[in-house]
């Protein structure tokens, strides 16, 4: 015996008489899309916080762009930072020095200058307020390295990132563009007063590190 030739032999598999499916299973109502599954609608939304924007600022692949920052809040920023450091460090430095001051006496027949242990405690004093200025300085510039805003950069809604990335700078390299602050002031303050005409609202500190400061997110 065949086979070929058995009338119970079904090479499909179904019982004779019923017949099987026509062409396979069907496909799902609208059929699969043409080239596979299609892409997302819309894109992806930048992490939250402002920590990091997935790229270079404007060029494809990357977030959009943030808002830089403008030239007044920026000013504003650095005031309320000022006084922040100055008001506790310049009332040391006033108490300090007048102790000094009126702790020294000056002999009107020899002309002899002394003076009294009060001149020790003001020149400590003095001194303290030199170290409050200090460290409440580098405070600040932990603060915006590690969040990207100081006190007053927070009072004002904007933030210091890295030009490429939009994260954060770190501690070291806050106290860098600190520092490099000083080119700013060379010569006349231009590189203060450069971003009121730069695209990217940039001083020369700001070139020299890679940073951009940007509105922070609301």
């Amino acid at each position: 015996m065949t086979y070929g030739n058995d009338p119970g032999y079904n090479p499909g598999g179904y019982p004779q008489n019923q017949p099987g499916p026509q062409g396979g299973y069907p496909p799902p109502q609208g059929g699969y899309p043409q080239g596979g599954y299609p892409p997302p609608q819309g894109s992806y939304p930048a992490p939250p916080g402002g920590a990091q924007y997935g790229g270079a600022y404007g060029p494809p692949g990357g977030y959009p762009a943030p808002e830089f920052a403008h030239w007044g809040l920026r000013v504003g920023a650095t005031l309320i930072d000022g006084l922040l450091v100055g008001v506790p460090s310049g009332i040391l430095y006033a108490i300090g020095g007048s102790m000094t001051a009126s702790s020294i006496q000056v002999d009107p027949n020899t002309g002899e200058m002394t003076s009294s242990g009060g001149s020790g405690i003001g020149m400590i004093i003095y001194l303290l307020g030199f170290v409050v200025a200090i460290g409440l300085g580098l405070w600040l510039k932990y603060k915006e390295g590690t969040t990207g805003q100081t006190v007053g950069k927070k009072a004002v809604g904007i933030q210091t990132v890295k030009e490429q990335t939009g994260e954060y700078i770190g501690f070291g390299m806050a106290v860098v563009r600190y520092i490099c602050h000083v080119i700013d002031g060379l010569p006349c303050y231009i590189g203060y007063l450069w971003p009121l005409w730069d695209a990217k609202r940039q001083t020369f500190a700001d070139k020299i590190v890679g940073t951009v400061v940007v509105r922070a997110p609301r």
